[in-house]
């Protein structure tokens, strides 16, 4: 068993609330995350809700601020979220920008100097974290699936079509979906990934979903008043690429909602239930 160390527990709609940490063998030094067990985790082991956070978030953002736990107490479902990224690591500059280095990951596996002795993320999120949630908690490890927001919301759709065989589903709130194609992707991939535009294309939803596709429906929600909307994330790019390779997509642009966890938390109920479905919890 993986050695965890609880940081603070709290009871949430009738479950368990934990603040975790361990140390990650993958990222080369501590990492934390959040785990909520629903009350039906005291019976029996349950499916496992993977949530990938955005730029400048740690552990805690979501299960603060989404209000996801009611539903996931609801339909029987783990919900667990990682920081989004390995921090202390006393690489030269991770602390100096916000939309690379410290929080600020993007769910890749960094090849380049000096960050690829941490910036292990990708391998983080669908090799190691799994295997520690699985053994010390009542996982069940082949029912899970994985969604996220923003940053998050790229990393969820990369592993989900990356590893189909390990996700029954993925959403994304506002994900960047072209990272190739914006200057957050192309700042973070440059400095991660080198130059080398081949294994941009590995880390690029759009990219990706014509060279591999999805098994099931994608589901996006995006605020149509998101200040990064057209810049950044990129949804039409996405769907044009669903597009041509028949991907089942649900692109839900939402009215007047920003890239906030107030538009997360309004729609929240809709993605748990999309995710219950997947994992066979409701019909």
């Amino acid at each position: 068993m993986t050695n965890i160390n609880l940081v603070s527990e709290y009871k949430c709609f009738d479950g368990k609330l934990g603040f975790y940490s361990h140390l990650s063998t993958t990222c080369n030094g501590e990492m934390r995350f959040t785990v909520y067990q629903p009350p039906q985790a005291t019976q029996k082991p349950v499916p496992v809700l993977y949530f990938l956070s955005g730029l400048t978030c740690t552990e805690d953002n979501f299960m603060i601020k989404a209000g996801a736990q009611q539903w996931a107490a609801k339909y029987g479902l783990m919900l667990v979220a990682p920081d989004t990224s390995p921090r202390n690591t006393d690489i030269v500059g991770e602390n100096e920008q916000w939309d690379v280095g410290t929080g600020a990951g993007f769910y890749v596996d960094a090849t380049e100097i000096p960050w690829r002795s941490h910036y292990q993320m990708y391998s983080y999120i669908i090799q190691e974290l799994p295997t520690v949630i699985n053994t010390n908690f009542p996982a069940q490890p082949n029912q899970t699936s994985i969604f996220g927001h923003s940053m998050g919301g790229h990393g969820a759709l990369i592993c989900a079509m990356r590893n189909p065989q390990l996700y029954k589903s993925v959403s994304a709130f506002a994900p960047i979906t072209a990272p190739m194609q914006c200057s957050w992707g192309q700042k973070a991939f440059n400095l991660y990934l080198g130059n080398n535009q081949e294994k941009w294309q590995m880390y690029d939803a759009s990219q990706l979903v014509q060279k591999v596709g999805y098994h099931s429906t994608i589901l996006i929600d995006q605020g149509t008043a998101d200040q990064f909307l057209t810049d950044q994330l990129l949804p039409n790019v996405f769907e044009q690429a669903c597009t041509e390779v028949n991907q089942p997509l649900n692109l839900r642009y939402q009215p007047g909602y920003d890239h906030s966890y107030y538009f997360i938390s309004t729609f929240i109920a809709d993605h748990i239930r999309h995710h219950a479905k997947y994992l066979g919890l409701i019909e």
